[in-house]
């Protein structure tokens, strides 16, 4: 698994998944699994799209910068 920090792609609302300096997932679908470390532990969940975006069973209020694996 590889782990990085959640981030909007630059001149677009998706969101993205950056792992090091010019290291990026390439953009992250609607439905794509992932965990987040929330409070020291890792949380399953998936990324979906509404208004804007967000993780099913996770609330916080953005997600720029959370820490997920894939």
């Amino acid at each position: 698994m590889n782990t990085g920090t959640l981030v909007k792609r630059r001149g677009s609302d998706c969101m993205d998944i950056r792992f090091g300096l010019y290291d990026y997932h390439g953009g992250l679908q609607c439905g794509e699994t992932l965990d987040v470390k929330i409070s020291g532990k890792w949380i399953p969940t998936r990324i979906e799209l509404g208004e804007d975006w967000y993780l099913v069973g996770i609330d916080v209020d953005d997600l720029v910068g959370l820490i997920v694996r894939i």
